[in-house]
Order: structure tokens, then sequence, then C-alpha cells
């Protein structure tokens, strides 16, 4: 497999970064991830604005869209397989280790791409739904930022397989924030409730979409606060991210969520945007 790293395209085995990167050293960088349907990049144009704002949320310049442009679709023309990912990161760059980042512009900033097949969701997994643990949130102030510095989400994730889990919902001060790599929706009395967007909160593109696809069904859909315990007492459940899609949950902290079968939003709407994504 190819890669793109600082400029040129080389193979994995021999794309190597310098023991004084910043992003090794500090997790001091960002990235993205953009599903790709049959050849097409979905939403592309939003992944690079979200992109553009964590690159100006650690005040970091230097990366072109050109740049980006150019390695994604150089990348994309090797890959066949019906769905794909690609990686984007973007780290402050290679100083000798020092707390204190050099001033903007300084150094470059080291750019690393990929693109790899992926499997969708297994289908018995959206058939049945997922089960999901609560955990505390004790991440930092700027979950907006979509940084590399995700072990609070690694060590969440992994808590969460060890009790037979496919993810964890962080829960702050008694109110439901988001997953560790998704967003999470409920849905009661036909209503659609999601947390809005704050800075304890990444703004999912995923999330954004399906919003917006609820909506244009003739859907209501409120982004308000709601509690842990609201969670329990949903008539639905569902994640929402990029590679996530749209995926139902059916129990939460091993209480089963409604009548503890897939309900009829999840569905739709995972329909809704795989027919977005030129899928369905």
């Amino acid at each position: 497999m190819q890669v793109y790293l600082n400029g040129q395209y080389m193979e994995e085995t021999q794309a190597t970064v310098s023991i004084d990167d910043r992003g090794f050293l500090f997790a001091d960088g960002v990235y993205e991830v953009v599903h790709i349907y049959r050849g097409r990049p979905f939403e592309w144009e939003r992944h690079l604005a979200r992109l553009h704002r964590s690159l100006a949320g650690i005040n970091l310049t230097g990366v072109s869209d050109q740049e980006l442009t150019e390695a994604r679709d150089h990348l994309m023309s090797g890959v066949t397989a019906e769905e794909a990912a690609l990686y984007i990161q973007v780290t402050r760059g290679t100083q000798r280790r020092s707390h204190a980042p050099p001033p903007a512009g300084t150094i470059a900033p080291t750019v690393l791409m990929w693109v790899r097949p992926v499997d969708p969701i297994r289908p018995e997994l959206v058939q049945s739904g997922v089960a999901v643990i609560t955990t505390a949130d004790d991440r930092w102030a700027k979950v907006w930022i979509k940084t590399i510095g995700l072990l609070p989400n690694v060590l969440a994730k992994g808590k969460a397989m060890e009790a037979g889990a496919f993810d964890a919902v962080f829960v702050r001060d008694g109110m439901v924030t988001e997953a560790t790599s998704a967003n999470v929706f409920r849905v009661s009395d036909g209503v659609i409730q999601t947390a809005p967007v704050t800075n304890y909160i990444l703004p999912g593109i995923t999330r954004e979409v399906v919003i917006e696809l609820a909506r244009g069904a003739g859907m209501t859909v409120i982004e308000q606060p709601f509690s842990a315990d609201a969670l329990y007492g949903a008539d639905e459940l569902f994640l929402t991210g990029t590679l996530t899609e749209v995926l139902p949950i059916t129990r939460v902290d091993g209480r089963p969520v409604g009548s503890g079968s897939v309900g009829p939003v999840a569905r739709e709407l995972l329909h809704l945007l795989r027919r977005q994504a030129g899928i369905a």
C-alpha cells in the first residue's frame, strides 16, 4: 500500500517519521478520516473545513487544500474496494524535544495520508444493534479539535470491549456528550435528540448530515442536552460516525433500549445516508 508523506509517495513499509516529530512526542497534531464510497470521498468539503478548524485550533499553518486534494486523488486511484477510508494526519513537524512549540511557520508540518479498504459494519450488528456502556467523560475541554491525542478515548473503548460492549458513551456532570468515536442520538415519542455542539463534543460530519436528512424527511430533530438516565428511557438510540454510519444501540449498561430491537428511525436514517452516499 502506498502512503503520502511530506510530498512523496512511498510504500508504507518505507514511510518513517523522526523520533523528534512533535506528533510522536506530544500528540501535537490533528487528523481526519473520510469514508470513500465507490471511489468517491463522502462530504470531502466538510471534512476539509473541519480539518482547517482543528489546525486553527492548535495554531498550525502550512497545509494547502491543493496538496491534500492531489494526494487524495493519487492515493484513491489505486484502490478498487467498494468502500475505503482516507486517513489524514498533520503534526506540527520535527523539532528537538521542547514543550514550547516553535513560532508558527518556522518548521514544516508533517503531512501523512493513506487510503485503506474498509469493511462496512457487520450486517448482523446493524440488524441486532450493539451494546454500549456509560463512562465518565474525563477528556480535556477542547474536544471540538480533532486531535491525535486520543488516549482517554482509547481507554474508554478498551473498557467497553472488556465489558463485552461495542462502545462507551461519555457522561459529563450527568449529561451525555458523545461516544469514543461517534455522536449519540436518542429517539423518544418520535422526536430525535442529540446533544448540541459545545467544546466538549466533536462536531461530527455524519452527525450533521444525518440531522439534515432527518429534517428533510419530515422528522423532528432537537439539539438539546440529555442525561444519562434519558438513555435508559429512550425508544431508540443510535450512533453516527464516518465509518460507523448509523448504528443502532439496543443495550446500555446491560439494560435493553425500548423494545430491545432495532427501531424504524435508525433503519430509515441509515438507508437515507447510504443512498446519499450512492451505495444504497
